[in-house]
C-alpha cells in the first residue's frame, strides 16, 4: 500500500509540479495582483516550500538535496538579497514610472492576466539578451560567473547571483515596461512570476513536461547552460521562454545527457570562491575577469557561441 502511494505521489509530482506553480502560484498571484492585493510574499514562500518539498520526493539527483561545501548557507543569503532587491524594485515602481514613463501606451484595457503575460515576454527578451551579452563581453561576465559557479542544481540557487549583475538583467527587462506606465500591479506579479521561473529552472525535480520542453525555459534545458566548458554551456539563455534561443540559435538539448556535479561549474577556475563575501568581491579582482575557457579534456566549444576570453579592465 505505501509502496503504490509512493508510486502515485511521485506521478503527481512529476506531471504536476509544473502545472502547480506555473498555473497555481502564479495564477494566484494575478489574481490578488488583479484584486490590489500586493503582498505576494506568502504565496513567494508557498513556492520555495513546494520546491523544497518536491526535491525530496523526486529528486533528478539524490546528491543535490545536501549542501555541497556550505553552500546552503550562502545560497540562503544570496536569496534573501536578491529576493529582496526584487521587492524593493516592485515598490518602487509607482516612484519611478512618475518619473521615467515617456508615453503611456500600457494597454490597461485588455484582460489583466493578458497584460501580465505581456509583460513577462518583454521581461524575458530584455532579460535573456542581457544573459547572453554576459557571456560575450568581459565585464558582464565577471559578475554573472558568480551564478556560474554552482555545482549542484536546486531551487534556492535560481538566485545565487552577483546583486549588481542581477540589477543589470532587472532593468533590462523592466526598463522597456515603465517607459510605456507598467502598473504596479503588473509588476508585483511579473516579480512573483521571475521568483517561481527562477525555482523551477534550477529545480532539482525530475519532473516531465513532454514537448514543452523545446519551448519553457525548465530544469531540462537549463541544466545545459551550466555544462562547465565554454562554448558548451553557452546555450538557453532564455528565463521564462527558449523561444528566442531558437532564434539566436543557441537553443541545445540532448534528451540521452545525464547531468552530475562533475559536469558543471566553470572548468578553467576551479578555484572560484565558494563564500559569499568572496563572491561578492571576486568580479572586482583581477583574476575575477578570467573567463572559462573550454578544458581540453572536456567538449569543444560550439563554433556558433565563441568563446570566452580573459580580459583585464
Amino acid at each position: 500500500m505505501n509502496r503504490t502511494v509512493r508510486t502515485v505521489n511521485r506521478a503527481v509530482i512529476r506531471y504536476g509540479y509544473v502545472p502547480f506553480m506555473l498555473l497555481g502560484v502564479d495564477g494566484a498571484g494575478v489574481a490578488l495582483a488583479a484584486a490590489g492585493e500586493l503582498w505576494l510574499l506568502g504565496l513567494l514562500l508557498l513556492a520555495v516550500g513546494c520546491s523544497f518539498a518536491a526535491e525530496r520526493l523526486l529528486p533528478y539527483e539524490d546528491d543535490w538535496n545536501a549542501p555541497l561545501a556550505g553552500d546552503g548557507r550562502r545560497d540562503a543569503v544570496h536569496a534573501f538579497v536578491n529576493e529582496s532587491l526584487l521587492l524593493v524594485s516592485v515598490a518602487a515602481i509607482p516612484l519611478l514610472a512618475a518619473h521615467v514613463t515617456v508615453v503611456e501606451l500600457w494597454p490597461r484595457s485588455w484582460p489583466f492576466v493578458v497584460q501580465v503575460t505581456a509583460a513577462v515576454l518583454v521581461a524575458d527578451l530584455g532579460i535573456t539578451l542581457v544573459h547572453y551579452a554576459s557571456h560575450k563581453v568581459g565585464v558582464l561576465w565577471r559578475f554573472h560567473a558568480v551564478h556560474h559557479s554552482v555545482r549542484r542544481f536546486y531551487g534556492l540557487n535560481g538566485l545565487m547571483k552577483h546583486p549588481l549583475h542581477q540589477t543589470v538583467e532587472m532593468i533590462a527587462g523592466v526598463a522597456p515596461l515603465l517607459l510605456v506606465g507598467l502598473p504596479v500591479e503588473v509588476a508585483s506579479a511579473l516579480a512573483l512570476a521571475v521568483a517561481v521561473q527562477l525555482l523551477l529552472q534550477h529545480s532539482n525535480v525530475d519532473y516531465r513536461v513532454g514537448a514543452a520542453r523545446y519551448v519553457l525555459a525548465l530544469n531540462e534545458g537549463h541544466r545545459f547552460h551550466h555544462l562547465k566548458w565554454a562554448g558548451a554551456g553557452d546555450v538557453n539563455f532564455g528565463l521564462f521562454t527558449l523561444v528566442w534561443d531558437h532564434l539566436l540559435g543557441t537553443f541545445s538539448y540532448d534528451p540521452a545527457r545525464r547531468f552530475s556535479s562533475e559536469l558543471l561549474g566553470m572548468a578553467a577556475r576551479p578555484d572560484y570562491p565558494t563564500a559569499y563575501l568572496p563572491q561578492l568581491s571576486e568580479p572586482f579582482r583581477a583574476s575575477g575577469a578570467c573567463h572559462a575557457e573550454p578544458s581540453r579534456s572536456g567538449p569543444s566549444p560550439s563554433p556558433r557561441t565563441g568563446e570566452r576570453r580573459c580580459e583585464s579592465v
